[in-house]
């Protein structure tokens, strides 16, 4: 049957929800061995992770047992690009603050982004209050950068003098610090390392094929001189580690990439390795940056994210989540079956931004009172999220966690055949019972009008049995459907692809759409109506010039209109449409009239008319 999900710009903002995906992010795109710069500005950067389908592996017996059970876990970005916080030479720089060197930022000169080190002094930099923000915000491990792309080292390195100890006034090993504070406070660590990419070490990728001297440089000599001995450092010099996170593989050798996994399971059997690594060869994977799939993913995954825009430091950024948003990630990340990691970028003196902290310990109060909602929890049986929000489960109990409270006093959940012992608003030191009926194929229930927990509401179903569920689209009677996207249609006649961007350098933007709809093309979703009656739809569409959309129903219902298009995806209102009968019903779209090599669509929406 098919699923779908509604993410709504309104309560979830513009980053990840807007997109899906059920590929993930590693592999062998090949990226040039002899180019003296970081990345082309015609390379995609999506092609550094690679691409594949998420594999179903269970290492938990061995390794990742706090990366399953614990869910949420802090990410930092911190470096010398941190000091520099996206300026160079007085000039801001918007985007990826880590990638100066890029052409598609500073394009800065590797030696003058070196000299840089002597003026790095993070001296405001306390370990233990880093450890313990995580700890109060509920996350359960804190993985770090100990090397960029830039090639700076920031742990106490013997095999390559560029640095924080000996490059710097600072003088000192801040990853060893943070280890012992996580261990203190009994968190997880572990290390980001990139293993293919060091734009200032001759021989690596992006980086000049000489060196000083002139002497030719490979990429074996960068791997055995520097990247080996490195990854052997973080694995040995730092106490138990929980994973290492590799990243932009691109095209390293396969060989290159077996090794390190070979040195990272033999110094840390505890120890999981990121799926940025290469060839499969991780032991789970990690989806785009930004992103959060639209359903269900089996196996061990991750979606990584940003408190703000940046990932380091950004003088700038002030576009930060709110706890709410945050929350919200979290949750529909579980919901689909994953891990998300959160990152944070402290500043050039080493202090977590004021904004970040702020949002950080908010989320966690509300993380310290539903637990049960956060660790140790299943998907949703549903597999996508619903209009209101989303739903965890744990044995016989599903935990609802309601994003927009309806002002109706009824919250109607599709699909559910099990039957309910009991439901409860949950919360502090009371429940509050709530009363559940049958329609149809729908559960209803009775809630207060007042919202219970300004943040997220959480409502608590016992289930008798097995959890059994329906998960057909369902058309809310109170809501309808904000963004069905295409990825839950069929298609005839043409194809439903995946879709990326940045909207800036470095935020990443991720949608299923149709681009190839020709004169005989469709999608067609299937939905669960449980009120008939008349509802507005629109489509999210992008495109050049006019366009004419023709929308049908199995009811012989045939509507179309006219429309202008932009060069980015926005909501066309197409007309009314009219259900008779409950019960499952079918939505066709198809173009009429239009530049047909343009057009794009992406989703539908179905709201109720009111009278």
């Amino acid at each position: 049957m098919n699923v779908y999900t509604i993410f709504q710009r309104s309560r979830l903002g513009t980053s990840m929800f807007r997109s899906c995906i059920l590929k993930t992010i590693l592999g062998c795109i090949v990226v040039s061995m002899i180019s003296i710069s970081p990345l082309s500005s015609q390379q995609r950067m999506d092609k550094m992770w690679g691409e594949q389908q998420a594999k179903a592996t269970n290492v938990t017996n061995v390794r990742g047992h706090l990366f399953e059970w614990g869910n949420y876990a802090m990410f930092i970005h911190w470096g010398l690009f941190s000091h520099l916080g996206n300026k160079w030479q007085g000039k801001t720089y918007y985007g990826i603050g880590e990638w100066m060197m890029d052409v598609n930022m500073a394009n800065a000169d590797k030696n003058e982004y070196k000299a840089v080190a002597r003026e790095f002094n993070p001296s405001q930099f306390d370990a233990m209050k880093i450890a313990r923000l995580a700890k109060d915000a509920g996350m359960k491990y804190i993985i770090i950068t100990s090397k960029h792309h830039d090639g700076f080292a920031m742990f106490d390195s013997q095999c390559d003098e560029f640095n924080i100890v000996d490059a710097t006034p600072f003088g000192r090993d801040p990853m060893k610090e943070l280890a012992d504070a996580c261990k203190q406070l009994g968190l997880g660590f572990g290390f980001y390392y990139s293993h293919n990419q060091d734009w200032t070490t001759p021989g690596a990728s992006g980086a000049s094929r000489v060196d000083a001297k002139g002497n030719p440089k490979t990429f074996d000599d960068y791997f055995h001189e520097k990247c080996l001995p490195q990854v052997e450092e973080i694995t040995k010099n730092y106490g138990d580690i929980e994973l290492i996170w590799f990243d932009t593989p691109g095209g390293i050798p396969q060989k290159y990439a077996e090794k390190l996994v070979e040195v990272v399971h033999k110094n840390q059997p505890g120890a999981l390795v990121s799926g940025r690594i290469g060839y499969n060869l991780g032991d789970y994977q990690t989806l785009g940056d930004m992103e959060v799939p639209l359903e269900n993913i089996d196996g061990l995954w991750e979606s990584v994210d940003v408190t703000n825009d940046a990932w380091g430091y950004a003088w700038y950024d002030q576009n930060w989540k709110t706890p709410k948003q945050i929350l919200m990630y979290l949750i529909s990340t579980i919901a689909r079956g994953g891990t998300y990691m959160m990152n944070i970028g402290p500043d050039g003196l080493g202090n977590v931004p004021d904004y970040a902290e702020q949002t950080l310990l908010s989320s966690g109060k509300w993380i310290g009172k539903y637990p049960q909602v956060i660790y140790g929890t299943d998907p949703s049986p549903w597999k996508h999220a619903l209009p209101w929000g989303d739903i965890v489960c744990k044995e016989n109990k599903l935990y609802l966690a309601v994003y927009d409270w309806p002002a109706t006093g009824k919250l109607y959940i599709p699909g559910l055949k099990s039957e309910i012992v009991s439901a409860a608003i949950v919360g502090g030191k009371k429940s509050h019972k709530v009363k559940a009926s049958k329609e149809g194929s729908w559960m209803v229930l009775d809630i207060p009008y007042e919202v219970p927990d300004p943040m997220i509401s959480i409502i608590e179903l016992t289930i008798k049995g097995d959890i059994v569920v329906d998960n057909t689209i369902a058309l809310d009677p109170e809501t309808g459907i904000e963004e069905l996207s295409v990825k839950f249609a069929s298609a005839k006649d043409c194809t439903i692809r995946k879709e990326s961007w940045m909207e800036k350098f470095g935020e990443w933007k991720h949608v299923y759409c149709v681009s190839d709809l020709f004169k005989d093309g469709n999608v067609t979703w299937e939905i669960e109506v449980k009120d008939p009656g008349i509802y507005h739809v629109d489509l999210k569409v992008k495109g050049n010039g006019r366009q004419v959309w023709e929308i049908s129903t199995d009811e012989g219902l045939r509507i179309q209109n006219q429309q202008g298009s932009s060069s980015i995806y926005g909501f066309k209102p197409v007309g009314w449409i009219r259900f008779d009968k409950p019960g499952k019903h079918t939505v066709s779209v198809r173009l009429l009239e239009g530049n047909r090599q343009d057009v794009s669509l992406s989703a539908v929406k179905i709201k109720p008319v009111r009278f």
